[in-house]
């Protein structure tokens, strides 16, 4: 008994403090007597005490632990997860979109450990780091075999201090030391179709039709305010009419989604949410701050997702945007981020589910058949599911607009890009990167290039509906 008493209470101080945060349900489900919670319990502790000290192989104490929190998590659904200690930072970066680095995107090119971009305005920026760049020791550690984890483990570090890489530019041969000091990189959400020759984004997709495209990738706590700036630009430049691409768009936080929403519409519901063990909450837009005055498309696909779909279904619920692509993700649940351990750890439990201003649900429930109500329908006549081999070759050419160019003399253009492989993936900040083969050249309009309508036509495809909507309002 002895032994049994320490996982006993572990597991008593555990209830409690989840209790305490609001992740139990007050009281038991009716078919369980709430005199059977302790047997309960108790069988979980004997169990837990049995395998520690009768199982073939040794097992310490917290796996079991974990093991047993994450088998609860999986009876419920796929979005509510622990977060292990060893994965907090990780989860919360994701999230803020901001960590202590140099601000570089990584990648394996022939076993070399490759810059593919830096970052605009970070610290690998200043220093001179070029797409192409080998990086062949870090703080005097040769990288040749190192893994894409530990690279950025290497990288990535507290605000202030240094690192120091060895690099090797394109078409040269000799070694470069660079000396670079760590500062907390911001990972920008929102972006446009090109580069300027500063390497800020234009967001201008047409500049005769006046026509803007920003890209959303996640939703994080500076998404809204990168937007605005963005939208500040647009019109200045008198904007007529927007894309705004929500495609690949996993989501990120609601607050975030109801920001962006609310600066296109004036009035009205944005969404609203409701739970079992939650009152129901509602937000409306407030007309201050509110982008009116111009005609808006929103591109979505398969992969647009939770507050991605909030956007999208206000924005077409209110008739404010008609929506072009394919069918939406489908998920519609919300979850709190639960804090454990005093912070070193948390739980991410699904605790309620939003609703479009509509009413209409969005969540796709596992028994969910394609004609019933759920994710984000493009308007009628505008949707167009891409194949797979189109949906490779739009992400290959937007991963390649993502890339800082190396400044260098101008030179003809080649009849064809060069699609650069590349055995592994992975980043500081993002993912792996490599140029599409396309015959457009780097800055090259979309809407200006027939070949690039061919790697992108939902974006052709929205570009036509807004150049007949401002071709009617000009009649």
């Amino acid at each position: 008994m002895m032994r049994r008493l320490p996982i006993l209470a572990f597991f008593v101080c555990l209830i409690a403090a989840s209790g305490a945060a609001g992740t139990l349900a007050d009281e038991p489900k009716p078919e369980t007597p709430k005199e059977d919670y302790y047997e309960l319990h108790k069988l979980l502790v004997e169990t837990m005490d049995e395998v520690e000290r009768n199982y073939v192989k040794d097992i310490s104490r917290r796996e079991l632990i974990e093991a047993a929190i994450q088998g609860v998590l999986t009876k419920l659904d796929p979005y509510s997860s622990y977060i292990r200690p060893d994965e907090v930072d990780s989860f919360r970066s994701s999230v803020e979109s901001e960590f202590g680095g140099i601000g570089i995107q990584l990648g394996i090119d022939d076993g070399a450990l490759t810059v593919l971009s830096p970052l605009v305005g970070t610290p690998a920026y200043r220093a001179g780091l070029l797409a192409g760049d080998r990086i062949v020791e870090i703080n005097g550690k040769s990288t040749e075999g190192i893994s894409m984890d530990d690279a950025v483990r290497q990288l990535k570090g507290k605000e202030g201090t240094q690192v120091t890489l060895t690099v090797i530019h394109p078409g040269k041969a000799e070694k470069e030391p660079v000396k670079i000091t760590r500062e907390v990189i911001h990972v920008e959400t929102v972006m446009g179709d090109r580069r300027s020759a500063d390497d800020s984004w234009n967001f201008m997709l047409d500049d005769e039709k006046r026509i803007g495209y920003i890209r959303i990738t996640a939703f994080s706590r500076n998404t809204a305010r990168e937007l605005r700036d963005a939208l500040a630009q647009l019109k200045a430049k008198n904007l007529r009419a927007l894309i705004l691409d929500l495609r690949f768009n996993p989501g990120g936080l609601l607050p975030s989604a109801i920001e962006v929403s609310d600066l296109f519409i004036a009035e009205g519901r944005i969404v609203s949410t409701r739970g079992r063990n939650t009152e129901e909450r509602t937000w409306n837009a407030r007309k201050d701050g509110t982008f009116e005055g111009f005609s808006m498309a929103v591109l979505v696909n398969r992969f647009s997702a939770s507050a991605s779909e909030i956007v999208a279904a206000c924005l077409q619920d209110h008739k404010r945007a008609i929506v072009v692509g394919e069918r939406t993700w489908g998920k519609g649940s919300v979850q709190n981020v639960i804090e454990l351990e005093d912070g070193h750890s948390a739980l991410k439990l699904t605790t309620a589910s939003y609703y479009r201003p509509s009413g209409k649900n969005i969540h796709r429930f596992p028994d969910a058949k394609e004609s019933d109500q759920w994710g984000v329908m493009p308007d009628q006549g505008y949707l167009l599911k891409l194949n797979d081999r189109e949906m490779v070759a739009l992400m290959e050419d937007r991963k390649q607009r993502d890339v800082v160019q190396p400044k260098q003399a101008a030179e003809p253009a080649p009849e064809s890009g060069e699609a650069a492989s590349k055995s592994q993936s992975g980043s500081e900040e993002t993912v792996d990167a490599k140029p599409a083969a396309t015959d457009a050249k780097p800055g090259e309009s979309l809407a200006a290039s027939g070949e690039k309508d061919l790697v992108d036509p939902q974006l052709r495809m929205a570009v036509e509906y807004l150049s007949g909507e401002l071709a009617r309002a000009d009649q």
